[in-house]
């Protein structure tokens, strides 16, 4: 049984290799000078407004990095702040129109790749590849699974 998380650790280090450069190649669609995880970031605060520390915790990252991370981006005019309703001595990060014009923009170029590459698979395996995907990444969310950067 050892063989099968052999091979998942395997498979997992390409895919995560090669995941590394797409987000790389989607930030610099979005801007030529964007950090390669700026794009999840982006993509990630298309579901509305959070704060910095909820956004370090769900991609655990340290609030240095979040804190470089989502200047540059309001540098670019991508996200600004505003405040929490919830707590006015918290802020929320958004996107701004043209933040949400370029992750749409770029989230359209790369579901066209999707297509393309996955245009053998039946419609159920894309689904369940899906599913088996956020069921993993749900291991590793708020903090598991690996160590701050």
């Amino acid at each position: 049984m050892d063989h099968v998380f052999l091979d998942l650790e395997r498979e997992l280090a390409v895919f995560y290799r090669r995941a590394r450069g797409i987000a790389a190649d989607m930030a610099r669609q979005v801007d030529p000078g964007l950090e390669p995880g700026a794009y999840a970031l982006l993509a990630q605060l298309e579901g509305g407004g959070r704060r910095a520390s909820e956004l370090a915790g769900y991609f655990n990252i340290g609030k240095a990095t979040i804190s470089r991370q989502l200047h540059a981006l309001e540098e670019l005019g991508l996200v600004d702040r505003e405040p929490d309703p919830a707590d006015g001595r918290a802020a929320l990060v958004r996107l701004t129109e043209e933040g949400r014009r370029r992750v749409l923009s770029v989230r359209r170029a790369r579901h066209a790749e999707y297509v393309q590459q996955l245009a053998g698979w039946d419609p159920a395996e894309v689904a369940e590849l899906a599913r088996l995907l956020g069921r993993f990444n749900e291991l590793n969310a708020g903090g598991g699974g690996g160590g701050r950067r």
